[in-house]
């Protein structure tokens, strides 16, 4: 399985600001874990999300000898890819885009066709970079805003995406609406039909349904999973409540259960979940 662990997931729609050394102190506790991947920052607008406004601060703190762990960030426009890659510590960049048109705009402020433009050229400067790029298929599982849900329209932008040569696709439930039945026909019907591409599940849900999603997303063949410890966070553009992520522990507890082997250093893990705990008064 690869593992990424969202530190930005968790502190982006946190109430107070968490100062610049406590995050950066908190990711590096995190590097030593041992995860294949840590989402660590956002180089979007500072006025939608203050939280991440140090990410560049942060990035460049990070101790990258610490483990073999990469560094993740979120960009939501053509200028905040340049931005990040600016900082040689990032090594991917993920895109949030939505199967809800309603979101694309609540979230990046364009329609799906403009997000999709900006996320071809991004792909063309990774392409030249070396560097990697994870588009992120919010409300893959239905939204809040009284739209219709139809698995074909997640199909439809595999296909738009596959065709530019887009490797990593997570598909993510932002407001936790995903059924059981949901995650198994996408992860069963849309993988299948795009070899070139590398899907995952990036699971926001009440802590009680998230072993359960879990569960429903590995028996239909995913082995790629985003969480953040406790399940703090969620999406903050998404609604007003937000809802939190796919626990890191209950990860470790299924991989456990399940007999999966994995790298992870738990002693270390358990230092990390102590952090978190302070930060985030669990």
């Amino acid at each position: 399985m690869l593992l990424t662990e969202c530190p930005r997931d968790a502190m982006q729609g946190w109430g107070e600001f968490i100062p610049t050394t406590t995050k950066i102190d908190y990711i590096n506790s995190l590097m030593a874990v041992g995860f294949d991947v840590l989402d660590c920052g956002s180089f979007v607008s500072p006025k939608s999300i203050p939280q991440m406004a140090d990410s560049g601060k942060v990035l460049d703190e990070i101790d990258k000898s610490i483990s073999k762990t990469k560094l993740s960030v979120i960009v939501a426009n053509y200028r905040g890819a340049q931005k990040a890659l600016e900082h040689q510590q990032v090594d991917i960049l993920g895109f949030p885009f939505s199967i809800s048109e309603t979101f694309q705009h609540r979230n990046t402020n364009k329609s799906q066709e403009e997000a999709f433009k900006d996320i071809q050229k991004i792909n063309d400067l990774l392409n030249s970079d070396g560097r990697v790029l994870n588009i992120y298929f919010s409300m893959a599982f239905g939204n809040p805003y009284g739209e219709m849900w139809k698995w074909e329209d997640v199909d439809f932008w595999a296909k738009r995406f596959d065709d530019i040569g887009v490797k990593n696709i997570l598909l993510s439930d932002t407001v936790g609406t995903g059924s059981l039945e949901q995650i198994q026909l996408l992860f069963e019907k849309i993988p299948a039909k795009y070899p070139n591409i590398d899907f995952g599940a990036h699971f926001h849900n009440r802590y009680e349904d998230s072993y359960s999603k879990l569960k429903a997303a590995y028996d239909s063949g995913c082995r790629r999973f985003d969480s953040a410890i406790k399940g703090i966070g969620g999406c903050p553009m998404a609604k007003d409540d937000l809802v939190g992520n796919m626990p890191t522990e209950q990860v470790i507890n299924f991989m456990a259960v399940k007999k999966i082997d994995h790298s992870l250093n738990l002693l270390h893990f358990e230092s990390a979940f102590n952090r978190a705990k302070d930060i985030f008064h669990f």
